[in-house]
């Protein structure tokens, strides 16, 4: 059996480079690739506007990464006495980094209903928060904070831009390399790899070992017609490694 890894690089590659290591056969396809958001020239002016007490949330290793970097190219610092909330330990201990301050996240969880169960986010009317994320996503946290009559707005740090592959093409090659698992970490790359296939070549794809890292991409896979679906519980590449290392032969 074969692995594909289909996350953006470098984390595809360490990845298969992770599982190889322990004799589990595995190549890195990405679907996409990560870049500086179009409206990351907005964050300066974003982060003037909110107030000691407000809220910075970052969705996102990637939307740390770039919004961090982008300030410092600005000369401008991480506003003090914030809130800083992110999603997934990976996320969290990014954003502590940049910012130097505490950063709340869900323990042991890594989708928006955990986030929004936090304690820090049940009261917060009338509070600005800034979500730090891609072009798109996340949706759920918007709706949610804005019902509870909080002031949100996005700031889209990164853009997640498809890569034009060749499906015929690709089929063929990971047939022949006995592709019999699949690891898909967002909704949107499963929806895309799937509208990828030739309609004849689904029945192989759907039959397919599915790895996600949440229960909603499990629901949403299940619902496209996959057939063997195994949730990690994380889209971190180590505990995507730790389960696979236990559940791939």
């Amino acid at each position: 059996m074969t692995v594909l890894i289909t996350r953006p690089a470098p984390e595809c590659d360490q990845l298969v480079a992770q599982l190889n290591q322990v004799a589990i056969s595995a190549i890195a396809q990405p679907l996409l690739e990560v870049r500086q958001g179009k409206y990351i020239n907005k964050l300066t002016e974003q982060i003037q506007q909110l107030q000691p007490g407000d809220y910075i949330i970052a969705v996102s290793y990637h939307a740390v990464r770039f919004a961090a970097d982008y300030l410092i190219s600005q000369g401008a610092e991480w506003p003090e006495n914030m809130h800083y909330i992110a999603v997934g330990d990976k996320t969290a201990a990014a954003l502590a980094q940049a910012c130097q301050q505490p950063v709340s996240s869900p323990i042991g969880s890594h989708d928006s209903e955990a986030l929004l169960a936090l304690p820090e986010l049940t009261n917060i009317r009338q509070r600005r928060v800034l979500i730090l994320r891609g072009n798109g996503g996340r949706e759920l946290i918007y709706q949610a904070l804005t019902a509870r009559q909080a002031q949100v707005s996005y700031c889209e740090t990164y853009q997640r831009c498809w890569l034009d592959l060749d499906a015929t093409q690709l089929i063929q090659q990971w047939q022949q390399q006995q592709i019999q698992a699949l690891v898909v970490t967002s909704g949107e790359q499963l929806i895309y790899l799937t509208g990828l296939i030739p309609i004849e070549d689904l029945a192989w794809l759907y039959n397919c070992h599915l790895f996600v890292p949440s229960q909603r991409i499990a629901n949403q896979a299940s619902t496209l017609g996959y057939k063997h679906i195994s949730t990690v519980g994380s889209a971190a590449n180590q505990a995507l490694f730790t389960f696979l290392k236990s559940n791939v032969s």
